[in-house]
């Protein structure tokens, strides 16, 4: 990644959160924010891109809505991109507000890209410590789209610039201010898939040394149906051939066996569990329009002993 250019995902992850914010109802996640961290032009770009994409995406839809690119355009967003990043967030930052009342002193977010929660939770401010983790490249992008967008970076927000996917250590949070011995909550989404299994079971070892008991992790991984389901209109299999051609394929997918005992083994515990039908059932019951959970993708809240 080179200087000020912020990763595509993050842009057409904040892209996703945008549109459901402006244009679907009821909502799963309304980040109202995430509208002013994105340019006009970066807006229309990525939305004629998701419009011209559609015969890849799906031949059908492209005949039947050829005339109509808002049609396009909206299936496209329901279908492939936003079902995953709204549910999951919506489902972490409840999990995260509950564990604040229980005590949490400490938010980390790991591959925080364009994320705005302490945008929308002013506040909170007195409450809990936020660290954002991710790549230095985007977030000197995110610091400029703030700034020009005129949020001041509140005095509890820190930046934490590293590639934590390498050899990852607490040593950078604490010289930004994270302190080991105070309850912590940690939010990993969309990175998981991205990791080798060895190096998922190494991060969540590393971030879960030092910090008190009741400290916990909401994190989404893919199961072991990953490479072979091809998911409502082909899109499980559309999102692995995506990031493949993107250059970060995905690596790992595991079992829930496999997950709870690279849990244990940090001596972390499931606290709660939630396979793809829980997820439909809990974020997209009754909806008239695409909207619908993703196969093969799971959530979990961890919690250390």
């Amino acid at each position: 990644m080179k200087k000020n250019e912020s990763s595509l995902t993050s842009l057409i992850a904040a892209f996703a959160r945008a549109y459901h914010s402006k244009f679907d109802t009821p909502k799963i996640f309304d980040d109202f924010i995430a509208k002013d961290l994105i340019t006009e032009k970066e807006f229309a770009n990525i939305r004629e891109n998701m419009i011209q994409g559609i015969q890849f995406f799906n031949k059908d839809i492209a005949k039947k809505y050829q005339d109509h690119p808002d049609e396009i355009l909206k299936w496209v967003t329901q279908v492939q991109l936003s079902p995953t990043p709204l549910s999951r967030a919506a489902y972490c930052e409840n999990v995260l507000l509950n564990e604040i009342s229980l005590g949490a002193k400490q938010y980390v977010i790991l591959g925080a890209g364009l994320d705005t929660f302490c945008f929308r939770h002013p506040k909170l401010e007195q409450s809990i410590e936020i660290f954002e983790v991710d790549y230095l490249a985007t977030q000197e992008f995110k610091k400029q789209r703030l700034s020009y967008a005129e949020y001041p970076i509140p005095k509890h927000l820190h930046f934490v610039s590293m590639d934590f996917t390498k050899d990852f250590t607490v040593q950078p949070l604490v010289e930004a201010g994270f302190k080991p011995n105070k309850k912590t909550f940690y939010s990993f989404l969309g990175v998981s898939y991205y990791l080798t299994k060895e190096e998922n079971s190494n991060l969540v070892n590393q971030l879960f040394t030092e910090v008190p008991s009741g400290s916990s992790i909401v994190f989404d991984y893919a199961d072991d149906n990953l490479f072979k389901e091809k998911g409502r209109s082909n899109r499980v299999q559309n999102m692995v051939q995506m990031a493949s051609a993107s250059g970060e394929p995905m690596k790992s997918c595991f079992t829930y066996n496999e997950i709870e005992k690279m849990l244990e083994n940090a001596g972390l515990l499931i606290y709660e569990y939630l396979s793809p039908d829980t997820i439909n059932n809990e974020f997209f019951q009754e909806r008239s329009d695409y909207l619908s959970a993703f196969e093969t993708i799971h959530y979990i809240h961890a919690v250390k002993k």
